[in-house]
């Protein structure tokens, strides 16, 4: 299904995507039930305000416009608004709790043990403070460790959390392992 809304909708259904797993919803269908939701909520409440102005006596003009045009378009904005919504906050948590993860992270490193352990390491020990950091640097460790392209795991990470502290971790990772430092 990730790949019907990537091929139907082509860079909107892949940046559509990053968006689910930016909000931490990792479901395959979940961009086809916010496309879903984004077209059919404002016709239900359309169908609310023609029955709301059916049930009234005699509404005032001003208040039939504003009911049959305000919720379908309340109705077309609220699925944007809960999944901004959603990232906004899940990359304030992220960002709270980065530094203290980037402090774990050079510890180990600095103590001799490789990236991808020490990933998994500081996974582990956040999953306390941070746990949706701790899924993400889990999910990261994973893929470092299947990938046989750590730029790629690095970029994935960086898309799929989508703060600012995230991509500068993964740029400056990749250029660490580019240049050999």
């Amino acid at each position: 299904s990730v790949y019907r809304v990537q091929t139907l909708f082509g860079k909107t259904g892949q940046k559509l995507r990053d968006q689910m797993l930016q909000a931490g919803i990792r479901d395959p269908k979940a961009p086809m039930y916010y496309l879903i939701a984004q077209i059919a909520l404002p016709f239900i409440l359309f169908l609310f305000a023609l029955l709301i102005l059916s049930k009234s006596d005699d509404p005032s003009p001003m208040f039939r416009m504003g009911l049959m045009f305000g919720l379908p378009f309340a109705g077309a904005m609220i699925p944007r608004l809960l999944v901004k919504n959603y990232i906004i906050k899940r990359q304030l948590d992220i960002s709270m709790s980065f530094p203290n993860a980037l402090d774990m992270m050079l510890i180990c490193v600095q103590g001799g043990i490789g990236m991808e352990q020490a990933v998994d390491r500081v996974a582990d020990e956040m999953a306390e403070y941070s746990p949706v950091l701790a899924e993400e640097l889990g999910i990261l460790s994973a893929e470092m460790g299947m990938l046989n392209d750590r730029r790629q795991a690095l970029q994935d990470f960086s898309r799929r959390v989508g703060s600012g502290a995230a991509r500068s971790f993964a740029t400056a990772m990749i250029q660490a392992e580019q240049y050999g430092t």
